[in-house]
């Protein structure tokens, strides 16, 4: 694995913020979280980057005076488990609830957000303190992301096949958005800030949502041929599904690819999404919406996070296929160069494990992810690729938040800065 250049990035950043000062376009105050165009991705050679902002330590003034915490839902357990980062051990662990998924940072970066799946509810907690607030009701939150304006929440109703636009500061409704794909999960945003694209883990496709309108905009099946080849298997599940024991888990595994995560390259011209059943990452062109490459990483590939400089993806294999999953699987994580599509190095879990969801430390010196289905927390060293620490948590922990982040604004999930 090559070493990172901190002191580019850096540098980088610095000429995106000038450019971004001389053009008019820029943000009087980085602690509101307010908006810049998509010219502020762009460096002094005029290329894109939109991980420019959050190199290093690049906090803004709020996330600066953030309680340095790791935030764990615990799905399973109806709770969130607080860890300090400094000596990796738990500092308590209180109810919000039922089957919380992630902790999501508000686009101002003022609250942290706790999606209450089956309660219909997020719950805030404030990252000055640490503590809970009062919970909010929102119908069915498996994840809350933000349009890069600022001027909506985006939280994705996995259940109801809907994305609901609302005011980020009370969540309140706004416009819902009914898409035809089933199992809508995860989202990233183009460069020029237009379109959002989110992952249907359920049909096997990617939806693509013009923010302008809040209309979709094409549909991607990633994987079409297998389709075609699985036909006669699909036909004999269906005339047999009355027969199992779980109807409903068979057939929402009955699909041949189970896209999870999706994220961007620095440069926006491709975008990467982990694919659970499929064992690796799909490339795909963002703007034609065309798939253009695949990449094998490892076993259940489900999360992905850049490093500090924007060089690397990492890539959790949470080990498992399928949506419950075992203890100690063959879990790894995979380190891949968006430059040449290739994996540079592959770090395994010593005894077994479920990497699943997490971030990137703002030192860019570790990489935290929850254990899905072993009930822990696991912490990389981005430096060698050794786990360092193993941290048990509560149950079926899921999408943990390192916080706080570098960046001027959150885009969601937890904690997709720009």
């Amino acid at each position: 694995m090559r070493v990172k250049n901190v002191n580019a990035t850096s540098i980088t950043a610095a000429i995106a913020g000038a450019l971004l000062i001389a053009s008019g376009c820029g943000n009087k105050d980085s602690s509101t979280g307010t908006p810049v165009t998509g010219t502020a991705y762009r460096t002094g050679t005029g290329a894109v980057n939109i991980y420019a902002e959050t190199g290093v330590n690049e906090l803004a003034p709020v996330a600066a005076k953030a309680l340095p915490m790791v935030y764990v839902p615990n799905s399973r357990g109806g709770t969130v488990t607080e860890i300090d980062p400094r000596t990796y051990q738990v500092v308590r662990t209180f109810p919000t609830g039922k089957v919380p998924q992630h902790v999501v940072p508000s686009y101002d970066l003022s609250t942290l957000w706790v999606a209450n799946n089956s309660s219909n509810s997020l719950t805030p907690i404030d990252p000055l303190t640490g503590k809970e607030g009062k919970s909010v009701q929102v119908d069915d939150p498996y994840n809350v992301y933000f349009t890069p304006d600022g001027k909506y929440a985006m939280v994705i109703a996995e259940a109801r096949r809907r994305i609901d636009f609302r005011d980020p500061h009370d969540m309140k409704l706004v416009q819902s958005l009914r898409v035809a794909c089933k199992g809508l999960d995860h989202v990233e945003f183009t460069a020029d800030d237009r379109y959002a694209i989110a992952t249907c883990e359920f049909s096997g496709q990617l939806v693509k949502i013009d923010l302008a309108t809040r209309q979709v905009a094409g549909y991607l099946t990633l994987d079409p041929d297998k389709w075609t080849n699985s036909i006669p298997r699909q036909i004999s599940r269906f005339w047999s599904r009355q027969k199992r024991s779980n109807a409903t888990m068979a057939a929402l595994m009955n699909v041949p690819s189970m896209p999870q995560d999706i994220r961007s390259s620095a440069d926006g011209t491709k975008f990467y999404v982990a694919d659970m059943k499929e064992d690796g990452v799909f490339v795909v062109d963002p703007q034609k919406l065309v798939r253009i490459g695949f990449i094998k990483t490892g076993v259940g590939a489900h999360g992905i996070y850049p490093s500090r400089d924007g060089r690397d993806l990492y890539v959790t294999n949470r080990g498992w296929n399928t949506i419950a999953g075992g203890r100690h699987g063959p879990g790894s994580i995979s380190v891949l160069d968006p430059e040449t599509d290739k994996i540079v190095a592959n770090w395994p879990i010593p005894g077994g494990g479920s990497p699943d969801m997490g971030n990137v430390t703002a030192d860019g010196k570790e990489l935290w992810v929850s254990g899905r289905y072993d009930d822990e927390v696991y912490v990389f060293d981005t430096a060698t690729g050794k786990l360092t620490h193993r941290i048990p948590v509560g149950r079926e922990p899921h999408g943990l938040s390192v916080w706080p982040q570098p960046g001027r604004y959150s885009l969601g999930h937890t904690g997709n800065m720009r």
